[in-house]
């Protein structure tokens, strides 16, 4: 069975504002054009037909945040709500993991197919929070439950621990115009978990929020995916946002995939001038980390049992058979192993995912930092390698496009 919870397969999405034989004549025409690599706007020009989407193929993996970021106009959102229906796929197959099988929302997906996926498979959070006015914040969180013909004693039940799970038990009672915005969209997180839909889509969740709101909100679902471990597809168009959230990021320009990878992808191996335009207004130290930056343990020197964590060989570390220091120095002279500044003098473990802020406020008295991940050393990141990530950034930044 594939690993994918959702996955585009070569999708196309064209839009006609033409009905019945005219318009299927005119999206002929577009997709003849289209495999001929006419542009959107050529398209648009002849046939009349908005191109919204092209050529797309794209897997999500199970418990991962995919992030689809991009301009206005990009297609991203087009994308996105191609995964529940709402955009019907005019070519190529959105394909849904479904128990044991996969369903094709374009072929094999018929309305009552449809109705319970949207039930059971798929939530969808979007930038306006939605919530219902004449119904208080329990009965928006349930509102989902109810339509699918839960007990009312299973959806108090459901509700209550969706609430403690965002952090609203206390606003049960309330409307949803007595929450701040930040709590509205808590309440459209809370509804979304409630039916336990294993894949959530969220459209531009966070951008109407002020900022010191949004950044507590995007803390707050990482915390929560840490523990509930849903497959969600998230649209924005701020890079910080998409890198710090997404396990994948993926750019579109003029409805076409241009770059899908990691952040480390697309921060510092933009695939083309565009991505490289998003890229360059980023600040490296809130998106960059250890495991951006660092020397693998592999690739350092070594000497004897142990390796040399600097270029200059005067730090040293040794490593257990699970991969785990038992042994540090400088110079030839015993170091101690920290978990951080508090503990004294020593070699700094950290995690593998500690920004480059952090470790940059480490690497000061110019001692490397070991970073690991689940007690298991990945590599080091020393000053040398902070000076190197800040450089390439920079001069990725200025290079002109």
């Amino acid at each position: 069975m594939s690993s994918a919870a959702l996955e585009f397969d070569r999708v196309d999405i064209l839009f006609s504002a033409e009905s019945g034989r005219k318009r299927e004549a005119a999206i002929k025409s577009a997709l003849k054009r289209l495999d001929e690599g006419r542009d959107r706007n050529e398209i648009e020009t002849a046939t009349g037909v908005v191109v919204g989407v092209s050529q797309a193929s794209l897997k999500v993996q199970r418990g991962q945040i995919s992030v689809l970021m991009g301009l206005s106009g990009s297609g991203k959102s087009t994308l996105l709500r191609a995964a529940n229906g709402l955009n019907r796929v005019t070519r190529g197959r959105v394909l849904i993991q479904d128990g044991d099988a996969q369903v094709d929302l374009g072929k094999d997906c018929d309305a009552a197919t449809l109705r319970r996926l949207r039930r059971t498979s798929i939530a969808m959070i979007f930038q306006q929070f939605g919530l219902l006015p004449w119904r208080t914040v329990r009965e928006n969180v349930g509102l989902g439950l109810e339509l699918r013909g839960d007990s009312a004693a299973a959806r108090r039940r459901i509700v209550d621990e969706k609430l403690q799970l965002v952090g609203l038990s206390r606003w049960a009672e309330r409307y949803g115009h007595e929450l701040s915005g930040g709590m509205q969209q808590r309440v459209g997180l809370a509804r979304a978990f409630a039916t336990d839909a294993p894949i959530l889509l969220m459209d531009e969740p966070f951008s109407a929020l002020d900022p010191l709101i949004r950044n507590k909100l995007q803390d707050e679902l990482l915390a929560l995916q840490a523990r509930v471990r849903k497959t969600i597809l998230f649209v924005t168009h701020d890079l910080d946002e998409a890198l710090k959230l997404g396990n994948q990021t993926t750019v579109l320009e003029g409805g076409r995939i241009v770059q899908t990878g990691t952040p480390e992808d697309i921060v510092l191996r933009p695939a083309n001038a565009y991505v490289g335009e998003f890229v360059q207004h980023m600040n490296p130290l809130s998106v960059l980390n250890g495991r951006m930056v660092m020397r693998p343990w592999t690739d350092l020197a070594t000497d004897g049992p142990q390796r040399w964590l600097d270029p200059g060989r005067q730090f040293s570390a040794v490593l257990d058979g699970q991969g785990r220091p038992v042994a540090a120095a400088f110079e030839g002279q015993a170091l101690g192993i920290r978990a951080s500044p508090a503990e004294g003098d020593g070699l700094i473990v950290a995690d593998v995912d500690t920004s480059l802020r952090q470790l940059i406020q480490w690497c000061r008295s110019g001692s490397p930092v070991l970073l690991a991940e689940n007690g298991v050393v990945q590599g080091v990141c020393g000053p040398a390698d902070v000076i190197r990530a800040l450089a390439t950034s920079d001069a990725r930044a200025r290079a002109p496009t």
